[in-house]
């Protein structure tokens, strides 16, 4: 199948439209960083496809699906966690009661609707929503969610794909809810042999945890060997 592209102020993306497949990721623009690709949908083959080729979609409610893979990226190597000594407090506390898998759509729903530092909007759309619910039914996404008297006050969400885990989102309603949510999903991710947590682009929040830059090239053969099925 010939390659159709669409023309961006720094170079060309390609269509995915159909059955055309994600072209190589150092093709990415680095203006915008790591946008490469354009349109396809959102199916459970497709969105695995892509996060096995550090792919992931992005893109605001109204716009094609925009598909990208920026370099340098973000990861989270379980062992070199950093909990800060004040979260460590509220930790040991034992304030929120904290549950995997039992509310994947609520965490989802909660973080779209989220504000973020710089965005007017969200990009976790009604179709997000209903795409990465599929991926959870099928095994292949992971919530975890802290609980307060009852009620869910924040929590995280991701892709798992052998011992590769792709962060996508979190969201707090009570201080340090995502944060405990999150500490503990690495700490469950590690014990089951994850060995990189994609966090895709870089926070003060998640430098905080101790996440680092690596380059795309190294991160894509990271990928190689980390999403072979246990």
């Amino acid at each position: 199948m010939t390659q159709a592209y669409y023309q961006f102020e720094h170079g060309r993306v390609a269509s995915v439209d159909g059955e055309a497949d994600f072209p190589p990721t150092a093709l990415a623009l680095s203006e915008p960083n790591g946008l490469l690709a354009i349109g396809g949908d959102l199916s459970q083959a497709r969105l695995l496809k892509a996060y096995r080729a550090g792919i992931f979609p992005w893109f605001n409610a109204g716009e094609p699906i925009l598909w990208w893979s920026p370099d340098p990226r973000t990861v989270l190597f379980p062992d070199e966690l950093k909990i800060s000594s004040s979260l460590n407090k509220t930790i040991k506390k034992g304030r929120f009661d904290i549950r995997f898998n039992t509310a994947f759509r609520a965490v989802v729903s909660a973080c779209s609707l989220s504000l973020r530092p710089g965005q007017a909007g969200t990009w976790i759309s009604a179709d997000i929503i209903d795409a990465y619910c599929a991926l959870f039914d099928a095994g292949q996404a992971i919530s975890a969610e802290a609980w307060l008297d009852g009620a869910l006050v924040g929590g995280c969400y991701g892709v798992k794909i052998g011992r590769m885990f792709y962060g996508e989102s979190m969201f707090h309603l009570v201080n340090d809810a995502s944060k405990v949510a999150f500490v503990t999903l690495v700490h469950s991710l590690q014990q089951q042999g994850v060995a990189m947590i994609d966090c895709q682009m870089k926070t003060p929040l998640l430098a905080s945890f101790g996440a680092r830059e690596i380059s795309r090239a190294d991160f894509n053969l990271a990928l190689a060997k980390l999403t072979v099925s246990l």
